[in-house]
């Protein structure tokens, strides 16, 4: 089974568990049958142009338009009728690392997702004693990733662009680098026992944790996903996310 494979898997099984997130899970992982091909086919050809990407805009739109929100198809419709502005909104997602508007992020993202992810899968990336952000791409984490090792356990970072992991410290906030234990509450839900918040009252961001050792089976960038419902509690107590989900949240 490959990673897509099992992304869409585990959004599947998901949906089923967790009926508040079916919709967003059931988009999400309509949004990775996508992305496969697109993996599969750069992977085949050996292809590392950006504009290869610029051919798989009218499906997406398409998939949107039939899928996702008004806003997002609004958006299409309204900026993404020409080539050239595709070219314009993949280079300053990919090439400039401009700070787009949601909508715009979400186009980027769905097709930028597996062509970073096949440029990380063929370097070898250093991911010991990385900062904040991932050593291949210099994108924020997604969420943390937390796996036993011995008699405790050890984090590493979820890149939301290549999907690179990296180890990062447990105490640590990857948001302003505040490393005292008593500014950096962590809160869970029993409803989500492998999921939990990792705060910081210093800079007020949170960050998702998946921990493996409570539930093997997940897969921490859908896992983080059908949790929206942490999301929704950060909010409440004015902490915001470090890095939102391929869906913006």
């Amino acid at each position: 089974m490959t990673k897509h494979d099992a992304r869409i898997a585990r959004a599947n099984h998901l949906a089923v568990q967790s009926p508040a997130s079916a919709s967003l899970l059931k988009f999400y992982a309509e949004l990775v049958s996508f992305q496969q091909p697109i993996f599969q086919e750069l992977q085949s050809k050996n292809d590392t142009e950006l504009r290869a990407l610029l051919c798989r805009f009218p499906a997406l739109i398409q998939l949107v338009t039939r899928l996702g929100t008004d806003l997002l198809a609004n958006f299409a419709r309204e900026h993404l009728c020409s080539v050239a502005a595709q070219v314009e909104l993949l280079s300053a997602a990919w090439e400039h690392g401009e700070t787009l508007d949601p909508a715009a992020r979400f186009y980027a993202r769905v097709l930028l997702q597996p062509y970073a992810e096949y440029l990380a899968s063929r370097g070898n990336i250093q991911s010991n004693g990385a900062g904040p952000t991932c050593p291949f791409c210099n994108s924020r984490p997604v969420a943390g990733v937390l796996r036993g090792e011995g008699d405790g356990g050890k984090r590493w970072l979820l890149c939301s662009l290549c999907s690179t992991e990296w180890e990062y410290r447990r105490v640590l906030c990857p948001g302003c680098g505040e490393e005292n234990k008593d500014q950096l509450p962590i809160y869970t839900a029993a409803e989500f026992p492998a999921a939990r918040v990792d705060a910081c009252d210093t800079c007020h961001t949170y960050i998702k944790s998946i921990d493996l050792t409570k539930d093997g089976h997940a897969i921490p960038a859908v896992d983080e996903l059908a949790t929206v419902a942490l999301n929704v509690w950060a909010d409440e107590h004015d902490y915001v996310k470090l890095e939102t989900n391929l869906l913006g949240m």
